[in-house]
């Protein structure tokens, strides 16, 4: 088999077989294949797209081209949810526990963040003490014990995946819905749950800025799935502004924690139940999402989610205060004030620009090496649809950095939009994909 051929086949909008992609995912992993050609096959695919079939092909070949998790000695069905990207999104810390709490196992590998949109791992490792590498044998014990375990990724999970996705990042060729759902579900596949549920995100703050877009990666996504034997639900969810009011790793694990006490943000309890709720369906602990949106409810009200985060904390070797206002998470050296100039009403809150202002005050990485500030970020007193009066605090942002306060202040003030009318409701949940 000849990979110019290949490139030259699908160049010119032919359907690659199945042994030819395998064949191409093979050389991508082991080397043999030169990123210049990798390059013009991410290309050509980029132009001439691929199909449902070749999609799913790749999805599984890049899947199982390292290691796999297995899973089998977990009791229960396995639930995993993944979220495209987006700012202020710490959904994850919430919806662990909620279904944890209601006896569904939750085995989740996850990543660290680049650039405006945070990482799930970077999140959990501003917990003091927090342990995010676990042997396989720790990892399946504590799912078996807990219900739940969130570690980082392992270093030889679909290796080709990585390759391809360091070359298209520098080849203009990300922007590709086949080579974006075949990217996401080899991992998830990898990761081993038989149920996920998928977030994705649209609008300012996310990846997917345009609905028609997302539906389409959303259905990609579940058709690769379904095609490799697993259970996968698609919600697209409102990225126009940031979920919660706080963006910035122990900023949203406190605000997570505030959550799981039910004195979260509204937005965040209610998406983080509407999510929990379709793990519980798919890992069958209900029949309907209406029955497991008053289960998961109940498991909020109770503090039995509240309970099931502690000890999920406790066992990676977390150590939190639960009695201080902070949790006894880092807290920045220094913060100030963002105001409002005029009365009126909130009519815009680009999510893009305050997550880019988070990561200028050191909550993000430029590049994967960078070092992050735990404690650095922003907290939104004011969103969309919300009243302000001249001189009333909108926001604040923090830093251990002062030289990074003022600028990232201004920065803040222009990412809000302001009206003297008050604004049409924004849908959280624009659509479900099954």
């Amino acid at each position: 088999m000849n990979v110019q051929d290949l490139i030259i086949k699908k160049r010119d909008g032919l359907e690659l077989g199945q042994e030819e992609i395998e064949f191409l995912v093979q050389g991508i992993s082991d080397g043999s294949i030169p990123d210049y050609q990798i390059s013009a096959w991410a290309m050509a695919v980029y132009f001439q797209g691929m199909n449902d079939r070749e999609t799913r092909d790749l999805a599984l070949a890049m899947a199982y081209s390292g290691e796999v998790a297995d899973l089998s000695a977990v009791s229960g069905v396995t639930v995993d949810k993944h979220s495209t990207g987006g700012v202020g999104d710490k959904t994850t810390m919430v919806v662990i526990p909620l279904v944890a709490a209601a006896g569904v196992p939750v085995a989740k590998m996850s990543g660290r963040g680049l650039g405006h949109t945070g990482g799930t791992i970077d999140k959990f490792e501003s917990i003091p003490g927090f342990q995010v590498q676990l042997s396989h044998r720790q990892f399946v014990e504590q799912v078996n014990q807990v219900k739940a375990a969130v570690i980082s990724q392992s270093g030889n999970l679909v290796p080709a995946d990585k390759r391809l996705y360091a070359i298209r990042d520098v080849t203009g060729t990300v922007e590709s819905i086949p080579l974006i759902a075949s990217s996401i579900m080899s991992k998830k596949i990898a990761s081993g749950s038989r149920g996920i549920v998928l977030d994705v995100k649209v609008g300012t703050g996310a990846f997917m800025k345009e609905q028609r877009e997302a539906v389409r990666l959303a259905r990609a996504m579940v058709e690769i799935g379904r095609g490799a034997g697993r259970q996968v639900v698609a919600l697209l969810t409102d990225m126009s502004q940031p979920l919660g009011r706080t963006v910035g790793n122990s900023l949203e694990v406190q605000e997570a924690i505030d959550t799981l006490r039910g004195e979260g943000p509204a937005d965040l309890e209610k998406l983080s139940i509407i999510l929990a709720a379709h793990m519980l369906v798919l890992g069958d602990r209900y029949s309907d999402l209406d029955s497991a949106i008053n289960g998961v409810r109940e498991m909020l009200d109770s503090g039995h989610a509240l309970e099931k985060f502690k000890q999920m904390i406790a066992a990676q070797g977390g150590i939190l205060d639960y009695e201080r206002s902070d949790y006894g998470l880092p807290v920045a050296r220094f913060e100030a004030e963002v105001r409002a100039n005029r009365d009126a009403y909130v009519s815009g809150l680009n999510a893009l620009e305050v997550g880019r202002t988070a990561m200028l005050l050191g909550a993000g990485r430029e590049r994967l090496g960078d070092n992050i500030d735990y404690a650095a970020g922003v907290k939104l007193a004011k969103k969309y649809g919300d009243y302000v009066t001249a001189g009333e605090i909108i926001a604040t942002v923090y830093s251990n950095d002062k030289s990074r306060i003022d600028g990232a202040g201004q920065r803040l003030v222009n990412a809000y939009q302001f009206s003297d009318h008050r604004p049409d409701s924004l849908p959280l949940v624009i659509d479900t994909i099954k």
